[in-house]
């Protein structure tokens, strides 16, 4: 990213806005939002990418094959508007030959959620990544979030979240009502 070239667009955005961007409070705005984009626009920069670990299952004698269940919450920005959307993600995989690294799950949830998304492609390049790792038996992914293009514009609806779900493998197919179980697990735990 080119820092002064940012600050300079930020500078001639204040002022096709009506702002004065010499004026005492915003003499450094340009500035701190280039450094800002360096950090929540990550996602473009492909050495920022986590590698994704994985373990052989069974390798310390335990063969896992039941349901890995992950959470956490996520940032990101809406490409249509560039405005904030964020909120919680469920995750599950049930493994086959490969666990993923605990930790990998939320550093590629935020590496994908560090650049303009929309929710759905978000979720899906999430997915795409951990199963192309670890390929399990099945894996999904939820993602609820607030997305402030709806809250504090157009149909300006708060706290509304919009939710994507995306599957693979039997939670593709609710196999045995895996995908329907996993749902009701996490609304209860909310």
């Amino acid at each position: 990213m080119n820092s002064k070239k940012i600050e300079q667009c930020i500078k001639e955005l204040l002022i096709e806005i009506g702002e004065d961007p010499y004026r005492k409070g915003l003499l450094d705005t340009p500035k701190r939002v280039s450094n800002m984009y360096k950090e929540i626009f990550r996602g473009y920069i492909k050495e920022e990418k986590p590698e994704i670990t994985v373990f052989e299952n069974g390798e310390d004698g335990i063969f896992y094959d039941g349901l890995i269940k992950d959470s956490g919450y996520f940032f990101s920005h809406c490409e249509h508007h560039m405005v904030p959307f964020f909120g919680e993600y469920y995750f599950g995989y049930i493994p086959d030959q490969l666990i993923l690294g605990a930790s990998k799950i939320s550093r590629i949830i935020d590496y994908h959620s560090a650049r303009l998304q929309v929710a759905e492609r978000l979720g899906q390049m999430v997915i795409d990544d951990l199963t192309e790792a670890c390929k399990p038996v099945g894996m999904i992914l939820v993602m609820e979030a607030r997305h402030l293009c709806k809250e504090m514009r157009g149909v300006k609806k708060w706290n509304s979240p919009f939710e994507t779900i995306h599957t693979k493998g039997i939670f593709k197919n609710n196999q045995g009502g895996c995908k329907d179980e996993f749902i009701t697990l996490i609304r209860k735990n909310r």
